[in-house]
């Protein structure tokens, strides 16, 4: 993938690996354009205002970043939540519902937004966002889990149906990064400069990979054909032991 002279979107970019990969694309020479609903935390690059669990807001969103952009070529979706849960309590609903809102839901409001600018213009790339955990649970996380694995899965079958159109469908499949707090809960998150150096490294591989998988993410993303997802499900799920009652 061509990281240079690009027209560039990144929805969730205003924090975290948003925000630092929002900069490597502007530093290495792309227009970006960072959308989120607090734009304040960015004073360095252009931004828009957006919500992705209000439609009309993904819409006005749109309008307006083309009405400045029509070259755009490239939209990242980057918006996501991470909630813990216990299953036992009925009242996780409520975290459910907001985690499928905005990771999977909000993922599918943006695409749908950019897919017939990108395909008129015959040329362009989406970047979707997943985890490690999408193939590997942290059962603390069970709707975060679930929603990234949708998310992987829509991405699949989004790329079969742009075949022939010229616009590509990428996938960041992240592990624990040290952003938002990461990194006091998990000593091992990597930092996200070495993230982020690794992610620009295979993107701009030719051909582009399909899934962009740092080598921390090898693990959980393998862990089924590795033959070591039963090891790591049990180790994951002694973090249940933190919740009341347990």
């Amino acid at each position: 993938m061509d990281i240079h002279d690009r027209t560039v979107l990144v929805v969730g970019g205003t924090s975290g690996i948003g925000r630092g990969l929002a900069r490597r694309f502007a530093d290495a020479g792309s227009t970006v354009v960072v959308g989120g609903r607090d734009t304040s935390r960015v004073d360095d690059l252009e931004t828009v205002s957006v919500d992705v669990t209000d439609p009309e807001s993904v819409l006005r969103a749109r309008d307006t970043v083309l009405a400045a952009h029509p070259d755009l070529d490239l939209v990242v979706t980057m918006s996501g939540v991470m909630l813990l849960e216990d299953l036992r309590d009925p009242a996780h609903f409520a975290s459910s519902a907001t985690t499928i809102d905005v990771n999977l839901l909000g993922t599918i409001r943006v695409l749908d937004a950019f897919t017939p600018h990108l395909v008129a213009q015959g040329h362009g790339d989406f970047m979707t966002v997943t985890s490690g955990i999408a193939f590997m649970p942290f059962p603390l996380m069970a709707s975060y889990g679930a929603s990234k694995a949708a998310v992987h899965a829509y991405s699949e079958a989004l790329r079969a149906q742009l075949v022939g159109t010229g616009v590509g469908v990428t996938e960041l499949v992240p592990p624990a990064v040290a952003t938002a707090g990461q990194e006091q809960v998990n000593p091992n998150a990597l930092p996200l400069d070495a993230y982020l150096d690794e992610v620009v490294g295979l993107l701009t591989r030719t051909p582009t990979p399909d899934e962009v998988v740092v080598e921390r993410a090898q693990a959980l993303r393998w862990a089924e054909r590795d033959g070591t997802y039963a090891a790591l499900l049990e180790q994951r799920s002694q973090s249940l032991a933190t919740l009341p009652g347990r």
